[in-house]
């Protein structure tokens, strides 16, 4: 809670302990659903209302254009905290199974502090605002929860987290797309650790150092392989200061889709005897150690034309389960034979890798060491050992393209930062013309400014097309245009409310 203030509630009555209400807990007289079918922090949130201040933060301050906290209005920062709640119970009630007449009745109880914002609503604007409010919280609170699944600790979370892991481990990520897809959900698991969960925030340029492409190709593997194969969503694009809102999600049950390297291209695909494309038993499952991965995508030695994904999936494969065949690897790694068997010369090259008859293998500390090797370890002695990953990014030229990335997204942040802090100030790019030898500033026209042939006696608009009176328009004491329309005939509480309703709609949107 900001300020070390405890949040405002909209009754003197929240304070009140749970046992005073014995009846409302255990019966079920206040709705068909019945409180005693929801959880007991659901149950004391309709009741109670926010005691704690959980879905206070935020709502009563934010961030200014230095980068301070300063307060919102305390109105404003009811009205957020309010809906926060109210949209909290709704997910309650849709994932114990209510229906939305379950909900008004819930919220509209006038004993129960949790839907104080929206009894409030209907005071100020009427029952139908209200109802279509509930309507509106409803419908989010559905799509939530039916793409969602109820966290019960942390533990928990950790564990999907991990059956998470196991899952995309197992998943082949054929073609380079595919492996390109599998940098950007792992940077993306990443972010999930670090959050506690699979809802996390992060921005592009911040995903896209952490995976070590691009961004334009960490946007085209999220829609062309991650968003439509269910493993990673956009809730809510970044603004700001703040990143993008992400979930992840589970993935394709089964798909039977072709491999997306292979969608919309002009080439003949080559005899499968080649074994140029992944083939059937290819695409049974994969076992690949994605935390090595990881560890090793953001670092220029496996930029684009340096070792590569391909050479990143071999690793993760052989770091799996060491000692594999050529065939063997085509599987685990989900990687094309003639890919596999460049990868792996690459990899010897370097000494990172190592072939006794026809099995593969890492070299004895070849990760902990971040490419070392003792020479003793090393079969072929014609392979030099590369010491570091600098060395071998520097021997592929790729040596400072994470710099070079990270420098761009830093000017990029900083160009959008004065960009917003312009907007915020509601700048126009002035006009100057030269008036004997001067230079003098035109200012520019306000979109809502009344030309002056549009003016008519008494403040009425002429029409710029006929030069009639036009009877929804006015012109106001400032000069600007107002319109008339049949909802003017509101009160100031009332306009309040639409202009509160209106922008939050703005926002979600």
């Amino acid at each position: 809670m900001p300020y070390d203030t405890r949040p405002p509630h909209y009754s003197q009555k929240a304070s009140r302990p749970a046992k005073d209400q014995p009846e409302a807990v255990t019966g079920t007289q206040t709705s068909p659903l019945g409180l005693a079918k929801l959880p007991r922090t659901a149950t004391d949130l309709t009741l109670l209302g926010d005691l704690t201040g959980r879905y206070a933060a935020g709502s009563y301050s934010k961030l200014d254009h230095d980068g301070q906290v300063v307060r919102r209005d305390d109105r404003q920062g009811l009205a957020e905290h309010g809906h926060r709640i109210t949209a909290a119970i709704a997910c309650h009630v849709a994932r114990a199974g209510g229906t939305v007449d379950q909900l008004t009745q819930l919220l509209m109880h006038p004993d129960h502090e949790g839907g104080r914002h929206t009894q409030n609503i209907a005071l100020r604007s009427g029952q139908a605002r209200a109802l279509a409010y509930i309507r509106r919280v409803w419908d989010s609170a559905c799509a939530t929860v039916s793409t969602t699944a109820e966290v019960e600790s942390r533990q928990h979370s950790h564990e999907s987290l991990a059956a998470l892991r196991d899952r995309i481990e197992v998943t082949p990520w054929r073609g380079k797309r595919g492996r390109t897809a599998l940098r950007v959900l792992r940077a993306h698991l990443n972010f999930a650790l670090t959050a506690g969960g699979r809802l996390h925030a992060a921005s592009e340029r911040q995903a896209a150092e952490e995976a070590g492409i691009s961004r334009q190709t960490l946007r085209s593997a999220y829609e062309t392989v991650l968003k439509p194969g269910g493993w990673l969503r956009r809730l809510r694009v970044g603004q700001g200061r703040e990143g993008s809102t992400w979930y992840l999600g589970n993935g394709p049950g089964t798909s039977t889709r072709p491999p997306i390297s292979r969608h919309q291209t002009t080439q003949f695909p080559p005899d499968p005897a080649l074994e140029e494309w992944s083939t059937p038993e290819t695409a049974i499952s994969a076992d690949i150690d994605s935390t090595v991965i990881s560890h090793l995508m953001a670092h220029d030695a496996f930029a684009h034309h340096g070792l590569g994904s391909s050479a990143l999936m071999v690793i993760g494969a052989l770091r799996a389960r060491p000692d594999q065949t050529v065939s063997e690897l085509v599987i685990t790694s989900s990687v094309s034979r003639a890919t596999t068997y460049r990868a792996l010369s690459r990899l010897a090259h370097h000494g990172l890798v190592r072939r006794i008859g026809e099995v593969w293998s890492l070299v004895p500390r070849a990760l902990e060491g971040f490419g070392n090797s003792h020479p003793e370890a090393v079969t072929d002695r014609q392979a030099v050992p590369a010491h570091g990953w600098d060395l071998i990014a520097d021997r592929c030229g790729t040596a400072g393209i994470a710099a070079s990335r990270r420098a761009l997204h830093a000017a990029q942040r900083s160009a959008y930062r004065n960009a917003l802090e312009l907007l915020s100030e509601h700048r126009t790019k002035a006009l100057v013309v030269i008036r004997q030898g001067r230079q003098v500033v035109v200012p520019a026209l306000r979109p809502d400014e009344v030309p002056t042939q549009w003016c008519g006696p008494g403040g009425v608009v002429l029409s710029p097309a006929t030069g009639q009176v036009d009877p929804t328009w006015r012109v106001a004491g400032d000069g600007r245009l107002i319109l008339i329309t049949s909802y003017d005939q509101r009160s100031y509480d009332e306009l309040a409310a639409a202009h509160t309703e209106a922008l939050r709609e703005w926002e979600s949107v």
